[in-house]
């Protein structure tokens, strides 16, 4: 097992390649997102928020420099150490010219308190002129790039909105990997209508594709979003507490082994959140979590 647990953590894979656990450092590179703007659609997808899942992240007004410092003010308190993740999040972060992400991502990347650059982004948004960029970037220092799939099932896609086929993703895993980058695929579980054989036909067509790691994030039901009304008007029911640990334990099972699961779960806008509201206690569902992966004997890449 990995430091007594039984799945590949984060924690465990930072402590492999860097000798220490590292926090990130949510960031806004300033760009906003093809799915947004009318090149795709209008409005996002269904779940997203205002924020463009960057709901904790400094002002994109704010320059780079001290949207870090003021990230770093924020987990003072939980961490003392002088090495972290500059975790560009909110929105699409190669949605830009490659000029602008240079002077945006080089000096982040070249700052002695960054260990990795870690860089969320759509599949559709990694022209070549990017991947190059990338493959530079990773000769500095590595570089993490995280693509939001969130279910490889062509109708959910087509209904929370996505905006690009399974196959761009699939290129998007071998073009990153290539450039050197890792890759780490963001799943929802409890997208509406979809079921446990669903959610692990995701999993597994992820593992397929190569992805190095995994998040595992509860559908949240936000504010303002679209999805919002879809609940309102009973078009769905969100997951019980019990219904997602079960889910998660069934997901870990068929994960290969050296997939690293980046999360169990999600943190979402307690002010913003309408459902599910057990969600709020984070702490309280990773240790149900972990108690149920014991109780059912699970480790990670037991059912392959």
């Amino acid at each position: 097992m990995w430091n007594g647990k039984r799945y590949y953590s984060l924690d465990s894979y930072l402590k492999e390649k860097f000798g220490q656990k590292l926090y990130k450092l949510s960031l806004d590179g300033g760009m906003t997102c093809p799915n947004r703007d009318g090149r795709i659609s209008h409005g996002g997808c269904i779940f997203c928020s205002g924020g463009g899942s960057g709901d904790f992240s400094a002002s994109a007004s704010l320059e780079t420099d001290k949207q870090i410092e003021y990230a770093k003010s924020l987990i003072s308190k939980k961490y003392s150490g002088n090495r972290f993740i500059a975790y560009f999040q909110s929105y699409t972060n190669t949605y830009a010219p490659v000029d602008y992400l240079k002077k945006l991502f080089i000096p982040v990347i070249m700052r002695d308190d960054i260990a990795v650059l870690d860089i969320a982004t759509r599949p559709d948004c990694l022209e070549p002129e990017k991947l190059e960029l990338i493959s530079e970037l990773v000769k500095i220092k590595p570089v993490w790039v995280e693509l939001g799939l969130q279910s490889a099932n062509n109708k959910t896609a087509a209904l929370i909105n996505r905006g690009y086929a399974n196959e761009v993703y699939e290129q998007a895993v071998k073009n990153l990997h290539i450039a050197g980058a890792e890759v780490i695929t963001h799943m929802i579980i409890g997208l509406p209508h979809e079921k446990q054989p669903n959610m692990l036909d995701t999993a597994r067509y992820i593992a397929k594709c190569g992805s190095d790691g995994i998040k595992l994030q509860l559908l949240h039901i936000l504010e303002g979003t679209r999805l919002a009304g879809m609940y309102a008007d009973g078009e769905f029911e969100v997951l019980s507490q019990q219904e997602y640990i079960s889910l998660v334990c069934d997901i870990i099972a068929v994960l290969p082994k050296n997939i690293v699961i980046h999360r169990l779960t999600g943190d979402g806008d307690k002010a913003k959140l309408i459902a599910p509201k057990w969600s709020c206690d984070k702490r309280k569902v990773l240790n149900l979590i972990n108690h149920e992966l014991k109780v059912r004997n699970i480790i990670q890449g037991c059912f392959n």
